[in-house]
């Protein structure tokens, strides 16, 4: 018997699989989007040259073909996924860059069409929390009156002087203001975490983890730092080699995470997906499934499961 209530596959933490499959009945994919999007780091409205880790194309995951319009990029998506899952419907998946960093009027036109798509069962949208002003925020919970709208909100680290080495843009008493105003709504809100920032330690990714916790996201996102080619921390890693985690210390710190997660959170991932032409390191990122195991294996061995170490 599966000695944890969220999960339909033995997993002993709470799998957006599980989740999706309650809330809509068949299974769901993300289809990646690229609109064209930039960042208020990127551009100068708060600083230049985006964060550290961050290159051109935005970081490591395979979003849409620009040379494609967005339902271009999502029909192709959906054709890939469908060889895999027939019945399966999708999620659109704005996610390169900061998805509601233009007017409110150019965001509606990116987003109506798949709100109105048959096949699209929810919107999911990358941004950060300094490009949700109060006219977006309400648009958006107006929205989920027609489709679930997963709400993405990069953080990577609660400890500002990481953020500031991120060259992030704000500070994380601003993230909890705005997260705090964007729990009053409908939106399902995602928080993404960073391990292995090179200048943080284990103890302060374990803390980052625990106080979003506290917070009680719909979901999270841990992703595993991608060294990638073509970013500031290539060149600063360069001039002096980061020492990054091993695989075996990621594996112990995310279980150890994860027990300080409240059981009801969604974990919608451990690991990431990486850039095969920019990755530098850490090499073992690319054995994705091995990493999963290794979570799996150890939660099993240490006999615990997600949020058993969570305090009322």
């Amino acid at each position: 018997m599966n000695p944890f209530p969220y999960s339909n596959d033995n997993k002993r933490y709470h799998t957006f699989n599980f989740e999706t499959r309650q809330r809509y009945g068949f299974k769901v994919f993300k289809v990646g989007l690229n609109a064209g999007f930039t960042c208020p780091n990127r551009d100068g409205k708060v600083a230049f040259g985006g964060c550290s880790f961050c290159n051109e194309i935005g970081s490591g995951d395979f979003q849409g073909n620009t040379t494609l319009n967005l339902l271009d990029q999502f029909n192709r998506g959906v054709a890939i996924q469908k060889k895999k899952w027939p019945d399966a419907k999708a999620i659109a998946y704005f996610q390169a860059f900061t998805n509601t960093y233009a007017p409110l009027s150019q965001l509606k036109v990116l987003y109506e069409p798949f709100i109105q798509h048959p096949d699209v069962v929810a919107l999911a949208i990358a941004t950060r929390i300094d490009c949700l002003n109060e006219e977006i925020i309400q648009y958006l919970d107006d929205l989920t009156q027609q489709k679930d709208i997963y709400l993405e909100l990069g953080l990577q680290s609660i400890h500002d002087e990481t953020a500031q080495h991120m060259n992030r843009g704000y500070t994380t008493a601003e993230f909890e203001t705005v997260f705090k105003r964007l729990k009053q709504t409908k939106l399902r809100l995602i928080v993404h975490v960073m391990n292995g920032y090179p200048t943080e330690t284990t103890e302060q990714m374990l803390e980052t983890v625990k106080r979003i916790g506290q917070l009680r996201p719909y979901g999270l996102k841990i992703h595993m730092l991608n060294l990638l080619e073509n970013t500031r921390l290539a060149i600063e890693h360069r001039i002096k080699p980061y020492s990054l985690l091993d695989r075996e210390t990621y594996i112990d710190l995310v279980v150890t995470q994860l027990r300080y997660v409240p059981a009801e959170v969604a974990i919608l991932r451990l690991t990431g997906d990486y850039s095969p032409t920019d990755l530098i390191e850490p090499h073992w990122i690319k054995q994705k499934i091995n990493v999963l195991n290794g979570i799996d294996k150890r939660m099993v061995a240490l006999d615990v499961v997600q949020g058993d170490l969570c305090s009322e």
